[in-house]
């Protein structure tokens, strides 16, 4: 087991999650599996207890100092819970030292809820595939025996800051450079400031001026997410998406996107449609960390210019993912965050004013975001254990409407996650996949008074 330290600073990508988090988006995303049989709460804690053990990671609470948010090692221990608040509730509160996670389950599903200052969804999967591989032999002695599928390595490395150990080393200013760039910046104060801290956080071009649109809604009265689980044959969508000679998170990417335009109300000038979508950064770099380690893509549509098909947006979307996944943009924009925490003033600034800015670049992000997805990729567990999972699913919190992708075995699960009551834009997302052949399932949970009260 890796060894402790006491406190490690948080790595750049978590800033903006502590200062853009509220009730409505808490930062928090949840991996969700369905096992075979009901679970049993006191053997999913024995599991949750052992794993706990090897993933210092997750023993860590977070602390608030002067100029830096930062994790600190405690000895609070976990315990699983029967779920009863709504997916993705708070998890952070700044006046109480609790863990970044918790181990929910519900019938024959469990959940691992994370707080996204903690780690990605990559990284945090690891940590699943283990709870689930301990829980599931456990379970069922007589055909597992004892498994042992711990990966050393990632274990080792989990407490890495691999946006430090890849740009920093090879890409500090000096501090000369440094310096004259922080003198260059205060020159007109605040303006200046929030320009710079702007240009360093925001994904989104900064003085776009596209008429991006933004999808509006009634609120869920208890600021509950609006989940919509979809249910289909991995294959027959990669069928959809091979014809279009573009990747399935490309393909329903621009599904996506094609059921809002023809959702959204009619537009006499074109309009502009966006998309955040994270990209993980262990696809170009060898690192096994849990924590974070992504960078956030936009993709952009703008309907009225061009002939408006499918195709051409799928076509569209996979030439903007390739120009800011090459290595030269992606290189630009990870020096640029590191340049950040490097930065002169960024140190001296302190970490509620910090706070301040970050939240007003969240605000105009939020400003120039029509909508976003995220995709885990494929899930394997290790044989047995794999054959007693029958699914597995993702989602997040979300301040517009979001889509989760992850497959397992011969199924892909694609849930939406939103803020609003409304779900034309998702009933438009299935009604395009089943139109051309696909087989989907579909569950919703309860948002609205009528429902929860059982009226409906």
């Amino acid at each position: 087991m890796p060894e402790k330290n006491r406190w490690v600073r948080l790595d750049n990508a978590s800033n903006i999650f502590l200062a853009a988090r509220n009730d409505t988006d808490t930062k928090v995303f949840r991996l969700s599996a369905r096992v075979a049989g009901p679970v049993k709460p006191a053997v999913l804690q024995k599991a949750l207890d052992k794993t706990f053990e090897q993933y210092v990671l997750y023993h860590s609470v977070l602390r608030r100092g002067i100029f830096w948010y930062y994790l600190e090692q405690s000895e609070l221990k976990p315990k699983v819970q029967l779920e009863t608040a709504p997916p993705c509730a708070q998890i952070y509160h700044y006046d109480r030292r609790e863990l970044l996670f918790r181990v929910l389950y519900h019938a024959d599903r469990i959940h691992l809820e994370v707080f996204h200052a903690l780690s990605d969804g990559t990284g945090a999967m690891g940590f699943f595939q283990d709870l689930l591989t301990e829980y599931l032999s456990l379970r069922y002695p007589e055909v597992y025996g004892n498994v042992d599928s711990l990966d050393s390595e990632r274990l080792q490395k989990q407490m890495e800051d691999s946006f430090a150990h890849y740009f920093r080393k090879t890409r500090q200013l000096n501090f000369a450079e440094a310096a004259q760039s922080s003198l260059q910046t205060v020159t007109k104060v605040g303006k200046k400031a929030a320009h710079w801290f702007k240009s360093t956080y925001s994904p989104v071009p900064v003085g776009r001026k596209k008429n991006v649109y933004r999808v509006r809604g009634e609120k869920t009265p208890d600021n509950r997410m609006h989940a919509i689980e979809l249910e289909m044959p991995v294959k027959e969508v990669l069928a959809l998406s091979r014809k279009e000679k573009v990747s399935l998170t490309i393909y329903l990417t621009a599904l996506f996107v094609e059921a809002t335009q023809q959702t959204a109300p009619p537009s006499a000038t074109p309009r502009t449609i966006t998309v955040s979508v994270p990209v993980n950064l262990r696809q170009f770099f060898p690192s096994r960390t849990s924590r974070n380690f992504f960078s956030t893509t936009h993709l952009a549509y703008t309907y009225g210019e061009k002939k408006d098909t499918l195709s051409h947006v799928c076509q569209t979307f996979q030439d903007q993912l390739q120009r800011q996944i090459s290595p030269d943009s992606l290189e630009t924009r990870l020096n640029r965050l590191i340049s950040y925490e490097l930065n002169p003033l960024a140190r001296i600034v302190i970490r509620p004013l910090k706070d301040v800015l970050l939240k007003v670049i969240n605000y105009f992000n939020n400003r120039n975001t029509s909508l976003a997805m995220s995709n885990l990729g494929r899930v394997e567990l290790p044989q047995p254990v794999d054959g007693y999972v029958e699914q597995v699913y993702f989602q997040t919190a979300a301040v517009r409407p979001q889509f989760c992708m992850i497959s397992h075995g011969e199924h892909l699960t694609v849930t939406f996650t939103s803020p609003f009551v409304e779900t034309a834009i998702q009933q438009r997302f299935v009604r395009m996949l089943t139109e051309r052949g696909v087989s989907v399932t579909v569950a919703a949970n309860k948002v609205t008074e009528e429902e929860l009260e059982g009226k409906r």
